[in-house]
């Protein structure tokens, strides 16, 4: 079971390098970074977490600069977006940027992907709030095209472009997986249409029960999906060394633990314990 981190990176937490390159020497696999483009003052979509919305949502820096400076930084670290809000993202400079660090990185990048819940900062993106799932599921159609296409065209009903040239194309291929971030059972069934890959929450898995896993494996076979082509990407997990255990036991391919928004004095005794749960495990 491969074990990353995710960190709200802001001008007063660890750099990104700093941070990949401690991830990398305590054998970590990912670091994963998310996406607000900005916090709107009004509110009206509740916050779907517990402890309330923290400063660091409307300080975060820019996923995907900070993911290439710890790329930079490192040489075996994957670096991951959890996730990247693609309803708030023109997808044909999306590809791009994608296809630029995955290139750069030489195939380490995960494209986490969402669909939002703030719908005050959804709309200020001229998004429609209602039909953001149809549109985040065209983008990525819209993305793959251009990525495994020498001259690729789309033609949906949210996203529309004629045939086209753009490269780089990505360094893995056909394309960095896509793992698609949400709770059961809505977002399982959107990574069992487009994705690579499911990105639940460890207190979602405590809400809704451990069955859900069988649930969204038996999902993908009726829809003609391997489940073994589905790992499940588990966020926010606890440093509990038998609930990490009772993950491995269910097949959960990756486990994904949350740093604050900190300096290195912080951030580096928590990297420190979970090293050693780490050791636990593998021993």
């Amino acid at each position: 079971m491969k074990i990353g981190a995710v960190m709200f990176f802001t001008t007063e937490s660890m750099h990104p390098a700093a941070l990949g390159r401690a991830l990398e020497e305590r054998g970590f696999e990912s670091l994963w970074v998310p996406e607000h483009t900005h916090i709107p003052s009004s509110r009206r979509s509740a916050y779907p977490a517990s402890g309330g919305l923290v400063r660091a949502y409307y300080e975060l820096m820019d996923p995907f600069l900070a993911l290439n400076t710890a790329a930079v930084a490192t040489t075996r670290l994957k670096v991951g977006t959890g996730i990247a809000l693609v309803i708030q993202r023109d997808p044909i400079v999306t590809a791009k940027v994608v296809s630029t660090l995955d290139q750069l990185s030489q195939g380490r990048f995960l494209f986490g992907v969402g669909n939002g819940w703030n719908q005050d900062e959804v709309e200020n993106h001229g998004t429609v709030f209602a039909t953001r799932h149809k549109l985040a599921r065209e983008r990525i159609e819209a993305m793959k095209a251009i990525w495994t296409e020498e001259e690729p065209e789309y033609h949906g009903e949210l996203v529309r472009f004629d045939r086209m040239k753009q490269w780089p194309k990505p360094w893995q291929k056909p394309y960095p997986p896509i793992i698609v971030g949400g709770a059961f059972p809505h977002a399982a069934r959107r990574a069992i249409r487009y994705g690579d890959g499911w990105i639940p929450r460890d207190d979602w898995l405590e809400r809704d029960g451990l069955g859900v896993i069988d649930q969204f494996h038996q999902m993908a076979r009726e829809a003609g999906r391997d489940p073994a082509g589905l790992p499940i990407s588990l966020f926010r997990v606890p440093d509990d060394i038998e609930r990490l255990r009772l993950y491995r036991r269910l097949g959960i391919d990756r486990v994904v633990f949350s740093l604050p928004a900190g300096k290195d004095d912080a951030i580096l005794p928590i990297l420190d314990r979970w090293a050693g749960l780490k050791r636990q495990l593998e021993g």
